[in-house]
């Protein structure tokens, strides 16, 4: 079993020493930030749902369950994508990076949840 370190964070949060590798996981850049204040070492776009799918969501908690299952089978089928943050994941501390206002309801949050899940050797 392969130990991953994953913690996910707000892109405005001030980037902070314990980041280790910070990997913007939005579609979209976010609005507002420069590329020097983000800090982030990857955007990984296809990380992030698709589009249909972020407007479907649309942060809508009571869509949290079934936004989740749906971004699950997007992401079983870009395996390249995730064997690239787990293999970052293993080496070292992770932070995935999302603009979303709604710290409990968001990709970030989802596919932390899903690289933890996915647990087998890299």
């Amino acid at each position: 079993m392969m130990k991953m370190d994953i913690q996910t964070k707000r892109v405005y949060e001030s980037p902070a020493k314990d980041d280790g590798t910070r990997v913007l996981v939005d579609r979209v850049w976010p609005r507002g930030m420069s590329k020097e204040k983000l800090q982030a070492a990857l955007w990984l776009k296809d990380a992030a749902p698709g589009t249909d799918l972020r407007k479907w969501f649309n942060h809508d908690p009571s869509r949290w369950q079934e936004f989740k299952k749906r971004y699950f089978a997007e992401l079983d089928g870009n395996p390249q994508t995730v064997h690239e943050l787990r293999q970052l994941a293993v080496r070292g501390r992770i932070s995935l990076l999302y603009s979303a206002s709604d710290t409990q309801h968001n990709q970030a949050v989802a596919l932390k949840e899903y690289l933890l899940s996915k647990k087998k050797t890299p």
